[in-house]
């Protein structure tokens, strides 16, 4: 009897496979992606918190070596970033309060002025900012007037905020829970990669978010120290500005770039605003050739490519939220691939030839 010959050749039937992979991977995601929507009030809390307890890890571990119980040191974090953020939210918020409307009305201006010269792109610039300004004023009257959805977005805005801090105490008290908290919910065979890729993830997340964190602080010191020099109007605001928007990559620094040098033309001419904008390049050239290197060098490493592609399927998801989580969630992707690639790189890893050790192999 003769064997009967595949329909389909091998390279056809390899591919046939990877695609019914990738379609699955891709349905999963979708599902999760889908699932974290329609729960996004009890979703964005704990990954909240995530972040939180990576930025707070240190000073938490810290504690313990002092010598302070577990809850109480875990409390004693809560507190302190409850202290530090809404301090620096307070001056933050007060300084683009006080520096918004001027702000605006700069931008207004630059728009004006770059019209006279070309036109169409100066009109939109100029409605632009009448659009942000007439925003800015219809949530002020909401809030200021206690119309019931304003309160509603606060209050929920409040909730998630204290459910993200109750998360990172519980998630600072019980960090070394975690480890057999995940090998109950995996099979016994994989509890080693999965613990593995566990880790990498999250050691991922927490070198991003200390790293943008002493990024973004010298980047609005060094930009809000030109600008006080320059006498740029609403320096105080713009640094803010920056720092804030730091924890978008690359798209964040053009924006506040761009709004620092418009207001600069608007109000103290065009050389000034020449000045601005070799400040902003310089302090990026800074942080792309020196901080981001020295601080992230010991993170995962991703691509700009990738970090805009997340970025943009972020907004399209959660729009601001999700710009914000979207680059450290893809950190943790990007973790947990590296650490498969490295495991399965060794497990078919030629076998060394018995008697042989680098040294006499390089010899």
């Amino acid at each position: 009897m003769q064997p009967i010959s595949p329909l389909l050749p091998e390279p056809a039937r390899r591919f046939a496979a990877w695609c019914v992979v990738l379609l699955l991977a891709a349905g999963v995601a979708a599902v999760g992606i889908k699932l974290c929507v329609v729960f996004q009030t009890a979703v964005t809390p704990v990954l909240l918190a995530v972040l939180g307890t990576a930025l707070l890890g240190p000073l938490y571990r810290r504690l313990l070596q002092m010598g302070v119980k577990p809850s109480l040191a875990a409390g004693l974090t809560v507190v302190a970033v409850l202290a530090v953020v809404g301090g620096a939210t307070y001056i933050v918020v007060a300084a683009l309060v006080d520096t918004g409307d001027q702000i605006i009305t700069s931008v207004r201006q630059a728009g004006t002025d770059i019209a006279r010269h070309f036109g169409a792109a100066g009109t939109s610039l100029d409605d632009l900012a009448r659009n942000a300004e007439s925003l800015l004023r219809q949530f002020g009257g909401t809030a200021a007037s206690g119309v019931l959805t304003g309160i509603s977005v606060v209050g929920e805005m409040l909730a998630t905020a204290l459910l993200a801090l109750l998360l990172i105490f519980f998630f600072l008290r019980d960090s070394d829970r975690a480890v057999g908290a995940l090998r109950s919910f995996v099979p016994s065979a994989t509890g080693d990669i999965a613990e593995a890729m566990a880790r990498r993830a999250f050691e991922a997340v927490e070198g991003f978010m200390r790293g943008t964190t002493l990024v973004a602080l010298v980047d609005a010191v060094l930009i809000g120290i030109g600008l006080v020099v320059l006498e740029v109007p609403g320096a105080v605001g713009l640094a803010a500005l920056v720092f804030v928007t730091a924890y978008i990559p690359y798209l964040g620094a053009f924006l506040s770039g761009a709004i620092a040098v418009l207001v600069a033309l608007a109000d103290r001419g065009f050389v000034i605003a020449l000045w601005v904008l070799g400040i902003v390049l310089a302090v990026q050239v800074i942080e792309g050739n020196v901080l981001q290197p020295v601080v992230q060098s010991r993170t995962v490493q991703m691509h700009p490519a990738a970090v805009m592609l997340a970025i943009t399927a972020g907004a399209s998801v959660a729009g601001i939220l999700g710009m914000l989580l979207a680059v450290p969630l893809t950190a943790a992707v990007t973790g947990v691939l590296s650490e498969l690639r490295t495991r399965y790189a060794a497990k078919h890893a030629p076998p060394e030839e018995p008697g042989t050790s680098p040294e006499t192999s390089k010899a």
